[in-house]
């Protein structure tokens, strides 16, 4: 039997028949503003808060300042939680990433990390020019993840008018699951819904779930259905 750890999103664990199980490597996609760093953050602050688990969060992208002020506006102080050297921080410029797999790898043993974020896995692909070398990488990423045993969140994005389910269209097909964040409007209003792409080795809801972000986080509405009426609901 797969153990699972629940992801801290309200509703979205149902979906997924109980949680992400463990060790496996979870692709987060969506378009702007759908809110793939929220996920991520309440994935990581619930992990440490409720459930004990140690988590790094490493970001290429928004300071961890920003990340630290954004996380608040939900009531969720991590500082803490790096205080008791349960949850840290790492930054990285993606342009100087040579070392940053050793340095991630470091910290995870440092801590005991069961959890990891990696926000976002596509600014990777700034500085590795070639697709195939970037597939190495997220793949390389990926394996190291699940040698140290910890369960993962890689964070993507969806470009209008591009196929595929990342920036790269790499990540979908490396990652265990995947999990998309849609975010579009239809007539005079924006709507929002989630669907479980991919798990790998489970069973999942195979449909559209609304979801909205309130003051508390993300909540997935796991008994309703959503409908958008198009082809490529991310366009």
């Amino acid at each position: 039997m797969l153990e699972r750890l629940k992801t801290g999103v309200l509703g979205l664990d149902e979906l997924m028949h109980g949680g992400i199980p463990e060790n496996q490597t979870v692709l987060v996609t969506g378009t702007a503003g759908s809110g793939k760093t929220i996920l991520a953050m309440q994935f990581a602050y619930t992990g440490v808060k409720k459930y004990q688990q140690p988590t790094v969060y490493l970001s290429f992208e928004e300071t961890i300042e920003s990340i630290r002020n954004n996380a608040m506006n939900f009531g969720w102080d991590f500082k803490p939680l790096e205080k008791d050297g349960k949850f840290s921080f790492i930054k990285y410029d993606p342009y100087h990433v040579e070392d940053f797999l050793t340095t991630l790898e470091a910290k995870i043993r440092e801590i005991g990390a069961k959890r990891v974020v990696i926000d976002s896995v596509s600014a990777l692909s700034f500085f590795v020019r070639e697709k195939s070398e970037y597939r190495r990488m997220v793949f390389h990423l990926s394996q190291i993840l699940q040698r140290l045993q910890c369960t993962s969140i890689l964070l993507s994005e969806i470009v209008p008018g591009m196929p595929g389910l990342s920036r790269n269209g790499v990540e979908e097909f490396i990652a265990d699951a995947v999990v998309v964040l849609y975010y579009r409007r239809i007539n005079s209003t924006f709507s929002r819904a989630i669907q479980v792409w991919k798990m790998r080795g489970t069973k999942h809801s195979e449909k559209l779930h609304p979801y909205k972000i309130t003051d508390k986080g993300m909540e997935v509405f796991h008994k309703e259905e959503a409908l958008m009426e198009s082809k490529e609901p991310w366009r």
